[in-house]
């Protein structure tokens, strides 16, 4: 295991799990909270909620085939359904036998689906605009996976540039959207960018998150759902379903759009805040 970084930053960290590179970001002390990304962005996505979260032990995982680890997304498969094992795999090599989970459009899903398929490991859940149910892909993702062949030749400058565009459609924050898309342009900056980026897009799989929605309203554990109202990707009826699947508040934060992580950190952090002081009590 790697590791770079000190001081009040996020530590990077690396480690090989059962032959597969993974990386995260680490800080803190306490009781254990996982937060996963989703498309396309990478953990760096909770670096404004890491320093609002304290006493916490917060571990930001990255997604097989994602962010600085697209490498590992070739040949293997990096559904939704897949990163929830490899997410376990690598709670079980860190030692973390229970966690609560916190997760962002795809990462949403992902928690959803190990903790539908291991409540034991689910101390608590969170979900901000995350996709659920048949809520995706959405239809800008649809319409980049039919261009398959024509996106992988696309110029970098122009790839950028779409991929910068679709950064700032989920922001309400216009100096937060900049730095985000330069922040998760990391991921895809490589000359294998859009190949990554093709790969991703491809392995989305509606029936990974309907696989478990019925199994949603069984689960016995604190809950918080964090929305944007004004999200044009993940529509808020289904953070409203959620939340009544979840038996959990429903936190709906006006004007924001879906990076709610980024633009308005504040939110997600007092949603992750209140189930660990549940947890203490």
């Amino acid at each position: 295991m790697t590791r770079h970084g000190a001081g009040d930053h996020p530590a990077e960290r690396r480690a090989n799990v059962d032959g597969i590179p993974m990386r995260w970001l680490e800080s803190g002390a306490g009781i254990p909270v996982v937060l996963v990304h989703g498309i396309p962005t990478s953990p760096e996505l909770w670096r404004h909620v890491f320093p609002e979260v304290p006493g916490a032990h917060l571990l930001a995982w990255e997604m097989v085939g994602y962010g600085r680890s697209w490498r590992t997304g070739e040949q293997r498969d990096i559904s939704l359904r897949a990163q929830a094992g490899h997410l376990e795999r690598w709670m079980q090599h860190v030692g973390i036998e229970r966690a609560v989970l916190v997760g962002h459009d795809l990462g949403g899903g992902v928690v959803q689906i190990l903790a539908a398929r291991q409540p034991e490991r689910c101390a608590g859940l969170v979900l901000t605009n995350a996709v659920a149910y048949d809520s995706w892909p959405i239809p800008s993702v649809r319409a980049m996976r039919a261009l398959g062949g024509t996106l992988a030749w696309t110029p970098q400058p122009a790839f950028r540039a779409l991929m910068s565009s679709f950064v700032h459609r989920g922001h309400d924050d216009r100096i937060r959207a900049s730095e985000s898309a330069r922040v998760h342009w990391a991921g895809y900056a490589h000359r294998h960018g859009r190949r990554a980026f093709l790969r991703q897009i491809r392995s989305l799989r509606t029936e990974d998150t309907l696989e478990v929605a019925g199994e949603l309203a069984r689960l016995q554990i604190p809950a918080a759902v964090v929305w944007g109202a004004a999200d044009r990707f993940q529509k808020l009826v289904y953070g409203h379903r959620l939340a009544e699947d979840l038996r959990a508040p429903l936190d709906t934060v006006h004007h924001a759009r879906h990076f709610v992580p980024e633009d308005h950190p504040g939110s997600v952090a007092r949603a992750i805040r209140g189930i660990l002081e549940q947890g203490r009590t």
